[in-house]
């Protein structure tokens, strides 16, 4: 079990791979403690024992947070150990998921219960993913979920790492992955969301799946979306 602090009141934590169509993808869920050692729980991975030992240390999990469609796998697991949560998903969730008791549907607006810590913006454009962005504010750190994709060629076979290669989302050059970009077709909003992102203040990215950015996150960001320009 792996956790990682990113910043003050930040942290990562691996989880287990999983597949999606046959494709295998390494995860990663962000916990972020606010105020009144409340947490912040986003895209929460498979709470295996030492997972929650560890989250329970740094806080009392308040916020469960699924920021797109797809990343509702261990929801269920998590509402049941913590029957006090607030459960919040991304527009369409709700539907998908009719078997959980959700507590709101997230909007183009943080919520009063964490906006003075994190921004949030949906990235428009797509049909299909329509994902909540996050920013968090006292870290300059940007969380993404499928946006961007950075796979660990170590964690990869040689098939996989040709083909998330020729899909751009093979590290050290992830991007967006070429198969999400064709589903952009309002490139109008998604550069309006892609710009509203870039106005804010972050040095770090958190992505669900793969290498983390560290540093110059900004410019990491810019240079995945050039392909959105013009």
């Amino acid at each position: 079990m792996s956790i990682n602090q990113v910043g003050k009141n930040i942290w990562c934590i691996d989880g287990d791979p999983v597949k999606m169509l046959t494709i295998p993808f390494q995860t990663r869920m962000t916990v972020i403690r606010l105020a009144g050692d409340k947490l912040w729980v986003h895209s929460p991975v498979q709470p295996i024992p030492d997972r929650i030992k560890a989250i329970n240390s740094l806080g009392q999990v308040t916020y469960l947070i699924a920021p797109n469609v797809f990343h509702h796998l261990s929801l269920d697991q998590w509402a049941a150990k913590y029957p006090h949560a607030k459960l919040w998903g991304a527009e369409g969730l709700q539907y998908k998921r009719k078997d959980l008791k959700w507590d709101g549907v997230l909007k183009e607006r943080p919520e009063m219960e964490w906006e003075d810590e994190i921004d949030q913006l949906y990235f428009q454009g797509s049909k299909i993913l329509k994902e909540m962005v996050f920013l968090h504010k006292p870290s300059k750190t940007l969380i993404l979920t499928d946006l961007i994709q950075n796979h660990d060629p170590k964690n990869e076979t040689a098939i996989w790492k040709m083909i998330k290669k020729m899909n751009g989302v093979l590290a050290p050059h992830g991007g967006v992955p070429k198969d999400l970009r064709l589903t952009i077709r309002d490139k109008v909003k998604a550069r309006a969301s892609l710009n509203q992102i870039l106005s804010w203040d972050f040095e770090k990215l958190i992505i669900s799946h793969g290498l983390c950015i560290e540093k110059e996150a900004k410019n990491y960001v810019a240079g995945c979306f050039s392909w959105l320009k013009g």
